[in-house]
């Protein structure tokens, strides 16, 4: 089993390139960096569920809502239908990372133009990034938003990234992170287990 602080990592990534927060070297005529792509590629495989090589609307809208994003179905089916190069409202690991790239780039030139509270403290800044990454990747594995992670939703988070994990390395991840011993994961169990 690769180390927890991967998994981690991909849901951060995937939680901020979702919702935009991520401050990335991503911007007009720039490249993401290797280890950017490594955390796309595996946020690209937790929104592809049936693992078919393709997200569908229905997979990023559950995806979305996991992270507390309401969106319209509507508007899911516009994104992906013009980040899809043939228009078929499906995309592919390419499209995704220029969709992506595309987002960053956009939310980078929306940050150049208006200068906001806490880019006069860049350690404000770097905290609430974190705080927003943390908070994003809680709700990919807090499955049923009730503001725990449970034993099920740990191991269905597992299954999605493709890490197989034996019962006894689940109660091994449980136990650690689980600091009141009441079964479940709570948001400051996560982010002390991460931080």
């Amino acid at each position: 089993m690769s180390d927890f602080s991967e998994i981690e990592d991909a849901a951060k990534m995937l939680g901020a390139a979702l919702i935009g927060r991520r401050k990335s070297s991503v911007a007009k005529g720039k490249t993401f960096t290797e280890e950017e792509i490594k955390d796309l590629r595996t946020a690209f495989d937790l929104l592809d569920r049936d693992q078919d090589g393709h997200v569908t609307p229905e997979e990023l809208q559950f995806m979305l809502r996991n992270l507390g994003i309401h969106v319209r179905d509507e508007l899911i089916d516009d994104l992906l239908r013009e980040a899809s190069r043939t228009g078929s409202g499906l995309i592919d690991e390419t499209e995704f990372l220029q969709w992506v790239a595309r987002i960053q780039a956009l939310k980078d030139d929306s940050n150049t133009s208006s200068s906001s509270s806490s880019s006069n403290n860049p350690a404000q800044a770097a905290d609430d990034d974190l705080t927003q990454d943390l908070v994003a990747a809680f709700r990919v594995f807090d499955r049923d938003g009730n503001g725990y992670i449970t034993r099920d939703e740990l191991k269905s988070a597992m299954d999605m990234i493709g890490e197989n994990v034996t019962e006894y390395q689940l109660n091994e991840m449980l136990e650690l992170a689980d600091a009141d011993k009441d079964g479940r994961i709570n948001y400051e169990e996560f982010a002390r287990l991460l931080l």
